[in-house]
């Protein structure tokens, strides 16, 4: 999955939500599943219910759904096998880490963080060379350590964030 098209195409798929759904639930499940029981819980998810809480026009909404339209979809893509009653991902679609960069309502996207990150550093590098940050309590180089320090903890809070965030490996899929 190398190529600007593959990437484009992986990105389709996942930008419909059932489709995302299918995929998380089979990883998450990392063996063949029954229609039935990826609809029941793909329709859980939708209306933020339990599954045992689905009624039987709920289930069969998203398993016609399923059947009909996603899983042939995500068949012609070679990311699952199908036989109208199991579902199994491709070897390719098990290998593949997708990673979805969901921000939360109270929060702020990574590259915003990074970009202020920079722009900090860069005010106290600046004021370093221009001689106007106080070097007496804190050496040239003790400031170049907070600001590769605080690089480096972001970095480790967002890559922990990230495998956190990927398709089957949380309970709900994002």
């Amino acid at each position: 999955m190398g190529s600007d098209s593959d990437r484009g195409e992986i990105f389709d798929l996942l930008s419909n939500h059932r489709r995302r759904y299918a995929i998380h639930y089979c990883k998450r499940e990392g063996e063949p599943v029954t229609l039935g029981d990826l609809a029941e819980h793909v329709a859980a998810w939708e209306l933020d219910k339990e599954v045992e809480e689905i009624t039987s026009a709920e289930r069969k909404r998203v398993y016609t759904s399923l059947q009909q339209t996603h899983l042939p979809t995500l068949e012609r893509a070679e990311m699952i096998e199908f036989d109208n009653r199991t579902i199994e991902l491709t070897d390719e679609a098990s290998e593949l880490d997708v990673y979805l960069d969901v921000v939360p309502a109270d929060s702020i996207p990574w590259g915003l963080y990074y970009l202020g990150l920079a722009a900090v550093g860069s005010i106290v590098m600046a004021g370093l060379w221009l001689e106007v940050v106080p070097t007496g309590a804190v050496s040239a180089l003790g400031w170049s350590t907070l600001v590769f320090a605080l690089f480096a903890i972001s970095a480790v809070v967002h890559v922990a964030q990230s495998r956190r965030m990927r398709l089957g490996e949380m309970e709900r899929p994002p």
